[in-house]
């Protein structure tokens, strides 16, 4: 079972993901607060799967409680949920530790989708940051193959190994080995930072 923590400052919204939440076989809600600074203390206390946060927040800015809760002994997945899509604010919460980025436009069933992604430790962009993820792979056409192009497209997009696999009909081994050598030839140390990096930021 997912659980997770709603932080949001608008309380119809926040009682509707709350809601939604309660009618997936596999999600429970933590609980649902209205700041940053509840949401940090909250998070230490329940220490929930996911954390589903705002970034327009009242007190305390979003992306700071982002780090804090990272910053704790048991941190959370942050995916973000909000208005705000402009580049600056996706790098700002991504590279303090959030997992996912979504815009409030998502439909129901990508949330709950990307709720499961990150709490599986995958990342994930909404369809804007996903759009910019993907044309962000043409400055590394120089460095990677077409295929690991392809293959770090898909991780930008929040694809684990094995959809990756079937999506491009290759074996798992196959795209184990090209994930490697994107992370190699990157020079970062995990998935999350390959997105990063695919995204330019």
């Amino acid at each position: 079972m997912i659980r997770v923590l709603v932080v949001d400052d608008h309380p119809l919204f926040r009682q509707g993901l709350a809601g939604m939440l309660t009618i997936s076989d596999d999600m429970e809600i933590a609980d649902a607060v209205g700041d940053a600074e509840t949401a940090v203390r909250r998070c230490a206390e329940l220490e929930p799967d996911v954390v589903l946060m705002d970034l327009n927040l009242p007190g305390m800015p979003g992306v700071e409680g982002i780090r804090q809760m990272a910053a704790q002994e048991h941190p959370p997945a942050v995916l973000v949920l909000t208005m705000v899509d402009d580049d600056d604010t996706v790098a700002a919460a991504l590279q303090v530790g959030a997992r996912g980025y979504l815009l409030k436009g998502a439909v129901q069933e990508e949330v709950l989708s990307a709720i499961r992604t990150v709490a599986a430790g995958g990342v994930v962009f909404g369809s804007g940051p996903a759009e910019r993820a993907l044309s962000g792979r043409q400055r590394y056409r120089a460095d990677l193959t077409e295929r690991e192009a392809q293959v770090l497209a898909l991780v930008a997009d929040g694809r684990s190994n094995n959809e990756i696999a079937r999506e491009l009909d290759l074996s798992l081994k196959t795209v184990q080995n090209h994930v490697s050598n994107v992370l190699t030839k990157l020079q970062v140390r995990d998935r999350t930072q390959a997105a990063l990096r695919a995204r330019g930021l």
